[in-house]
């Protein structure tokens, strides 16, 4: 009888000589990300030697998070460590990285790393040039800015873009923080992280708009009201897609529909464009996919095709000044 073949590896499992060597580790922006992934490493095994912060909330959230390691300006950080996160808002990434580059702080050999969702490696062009070798790893996590977010990590995606020879360990570095690596083509980076945005950043506020709105019909705990029913939901559409679409949308419930845009002019009136937005393409997901039915929906997208402007719909006048949706 054959002997039962031998477990194939791990595919995310890196091999030993793909594993970063242990590093000094240098934050320059302590914003809620940069502090979190270098608690992450140190966790793993390396050791954070320097972090820049200018805001008042920013040195709070080194001195949190990375306690003992002193704040200097960003070219001492980049002098001290093997690797550096550059955790700083996109549109200021490629000056940044230009800056370090022309003024000569970036080291050959030094591992240089961004955290952000929109650009890939390229950005880092003239690091590169300088003898850097470049990394683009970006969370796909919200950060609080606080010690909960090391713990958020484990199990979180990681959007990777880097050179081919340094993929696996950039990858490496992914899994020793305990999140997941998932490979985004250089090109790929600006839909990857418009799709991120379209269903977080938006989720946000779109939960927010609902809290307020269930507190103004009365709802004494919104939270506690919206979190079992968008704890479903979400889980619904993780796991069916447009197959979980529900309410009156869905269903062609036009007359429904009418009375919550009539609600939200009167209540909410700044509301209104998003609900209108989401509605419309809410109903064309549902005819798209069979769920609403082609009879049903001619008098509700006459409902939706409504200006969010309400022009039909004048705002009283003691509304004051701001019109419908302003």
């Amino acid at each position: 009888m054959n002997a039962p073949a031998a477990p194939e590896p791990r595919a995310a499992e890196p091999r030993a000589e793909d594993r970063p060597a242990r590093l000094t580790v240098g934050v320059v922006g302590a914003g809620r990300v940069g502090p979190a992934l270098a608690a992450s490493l140190r966790l793993a095994g390396h050791r954070p030697v320097a972090v820049s912060a200018v805001s008042d909330a920013s040195r709070r959230r080194a001195a949190e998070l990375l306690p003992d390691v002193p704040v200097v300006e960003p070219a001492r950080v980049l002098a001290l460590a093997d690797l550096v996160l550059l955790t700083v808002p996109d549109d200021a990434l490629p000056g940044l990285v230009e800056g370090l580059a022309d003024t000569g702080a970036v080291r050959p050999g030094q591992l240089i790393v961004h955290t952000s969702g929109r650009y890939g490696a390229r950005v880092l062009d003239p690091a590169r040039r300088a003898g850097a070798l470049p990394l683009a790893l970006h969370p796909a996590m919200t950060f609080t800015g606080t010690a909960v977010d090391v713990q958020r990590l484990a199990g979180c995606s990681f959007g990777v873009t880097a050179p081919e020879e340094l993929r696996l360990a950039a990858e490496a570095l992914v899994i020793e923080m305990g999140g997941e690596p998932e490979w985004i083509a250089e090109e790929a980076r600006p839909l990857y992280h418009a799709a991120l945005a379209l269903g977080a950043n938006h989720l946000v506020t779109l939960v927010a708009q609902s809290m307020e709105l269930l507190h103004k019909a009365g709802v004494a705990a919104p939270d506690r009201m919206l979190g079992p029913l968008l704890g479903a939901a979400l889980d619904n559409a993780l796991r069916s897609g447009d197959a979980a679409l529900t309410g009156p949308v869905a269903r062609g419930d036009a007359g429904t529909v009418a009375a919550h845009v009539a609600e939200l002019r009167k209540h909410a009136p700044g509301t209104v464009a998003g609900y209108l937005a989401m509605a419309r393409t809410t109903a064309d997901r549902a005819l798209a996919h069979g769920l609403l039915k082609p009879e049903l929906a001619e008098d509700l997208l006459g409902v939706l095709a409504e200006p969010a402007s309400g022009a039909a719909h004048p705002a009283d006048p003691a509304d004051g000044p701001q019109g419908d949706d302003r």
